[in-house]
């Protein structure tokens, strides 16, 4: 497998500590993001969609979403499980995963992209350049405010954010919360059930990735 990544990006540590977790060997292909490599005619190849990370397989498939690349992974190597064992773990693990990224992951994202001096006409990524909206940077730094209230209290209720077993929604989570100090923000000292599981989770190996 070929990993088409950027270390400075949080997508791709996504798919990274999803790979690192099921202890997969990988190749990594390095993509300029800054250079803007990613809007060149080489990697329009392999992603039209001009974003990392893409998986692609020996076959040359390529995987251009980290839902589509986890689901892969899970399938080929199911252990340790990341989706979930039962139904009801598969059905939380989804749910969680998704609540994760629609209120902190892409509220933080625009966040940024719309506010990003080095970021003026690329407000979303893709293939297409859009304008900023200083006003959605606003309102999406509240909703990222929202989403540390919100994960705190979950945390409050189940040891990892799907429940009781360490699944893609905890990675999707801890990207998120280290995404979020791209843009200034961060988990409050009240918010102590989030320190509690931020803690255990950086201890695992897959963290560092």
């Amino acid at each position: 497998m070929r990993l088409y990544d950027s270390k400075t990006a949080p997508g791709p540590r996504r798919a990274r500590m999803f790979l690192a977790e099921k202890g997969l060997g990988f190749e990594t292909v390095e993509v300029d993001l800054g250079q803007g490599e990613q809007l060149g005619d080489a990697f329009r190849r392999i992603n039209p969609r001009c974003t990392v990370p893409v998986l692609e397989l020996d076959d040359g498939t390529c995987l251009t979403e980290n839902a589509g690349i986890a689901a892969y992974l899970e399938a080929m190597a199911p252990e340790p499980p990341l989706l979930g064992r039962t139904p009801k773990e598969k059905g939380l693990v989804a749910t969680w995963n998704a609540r994760v990224e629609q209120e902190g992951f892409w509220p933080v994202s625009d966040a940024l992209r719309n506010r990003a001096k080095g970021l003026v006409g690329r407000a979303i990524t893709g293939p297409t350049g859009y304008e900023q909206i200083p006003a959605l940077a606003e309102r999406s730094r509240a909703r990222v405010l929202e989403f540390f209230d919100m994960l705190d209290e979950r945390l409050g209720t189940s040891e990892y954010v799907a429940g009781e077993a360490f699944s893609v929604a905890d990675i999707t989570a801890l990207v998120t919360i280290d995404f979020a100090g791209w843009v200034k923000l961060a988990p409050a000292d009240h918010h102590v059930n989030t320190k509690r599981w931020s803690d255990a989770v950086r201890r695992r190996p897959s963290a560092s990735c």
